[in-house]
């Protein structure tokens, strides 16, 4: 916990040191990520630490945060990436006095090192499609992402074609549970788990050999029973799961 003295120096504009005044504000910015207004704040740090500030003091030191986080959405990136994640997280964002479920759109990068990256950080209203993944990516190429080997991503339609338009000679490998999502979505509950377990032999196979066995296998399972699914499988799983087998 913060000591008093580290409050005023961090928010009262008064001489103190750095790493005190820095202290001050991020802890400030933390309350705020976590939904509180700039009042709320107020009242919580006068109760817990007895130091008096501003709801608009506090809008100041945020807002004086605005030029770091533009820096580093604008930072220089590197010119490859062996592997590159593409993802979105649903977060609690406050607008109009109203907390709402946003998407934080996210490009998580893996330098030749192995070491992960946070490339950049979108927020979105939620009906964003493949054309807004072009947008970000092609930020990225423009922030001097020449190359990707691997782009990892889930079955959003026309994504492949998004990542191919910005890099045309990276691997797309579609997330394995987004995949299984969107073929037992047409099974009956019941039957389910017993899918999603058959399917795991196709996914992890180390070889196209295995993973065809594996496919055909599943196949003479289900087949009878489901046989929209079973095409479905056949004419997408093995492409979209194992890219990089070459099958």
């Amino acid at each position: 916990m913060l000591e008093p003295d580290a409050w005023k120096a961090g928010t009262s504009g008064s001489e103190g040191a750095p790493a005190q005044q820095r202290a001050g504000a991020t802890r400030l910015i933390g309350l705020l990520s976590r939904g509180m207004t700039t009042r709320d704040i107020q009242a919580h740090i006068a109760e817990i630490y007895q130091v008096d500030i501003s709801p608009e003091l506090v809008s100041k030191i945020t807002d004086a945060v605005l030029p770091e986080l533009r820096e580093w959405q604008q930072r220089p990136l590197d010119v490859m990436y062996p592997i590159l994640y593409l993802d979105a997280i649903v977060v609690k964002v406050r607008t109009d006095g109203q907390v709402r479920n946003r998407p934080v759109y996210i490009a998580l990068g893996v330098d030749l090192d192995g070491r992960k990256h946070v490339l950049g950080l979108w927020l979105g209203s939620g009906d964003e499609g493949a054309k807004y993944w072009l947008s970000v990516l092609t930020e990225l190429k423009n922030r001097g992402v020449k190359d990707v080997l691997i782009a990892c991503c889930d079955g959003l339609t026309g994504f492949g074609d998004a990542i191919e338009a910005v890099w045309p000679q990276a691997t797309v490998q579609t997330c394995v549970v987004h995949l299984i999502r969107n073929t037992i979505r047409f099974i009956s509950w019941n039957d389910r788990k017993a899918i999603s377990r058959d399917l795991k032999p196709v996914y992890r196979a180390a070889t196209p050999e295995a993973a065809r066995q594996a496919l055909d296998d599943f196949e003479d399972e289900w087949g009878n029973k489901y046989p929209a699914v079973v095409d479905l499988c056949v004419a997408t799983e093995l492409g979209e799961v194992h890219p990089l087998l070459g099958v």
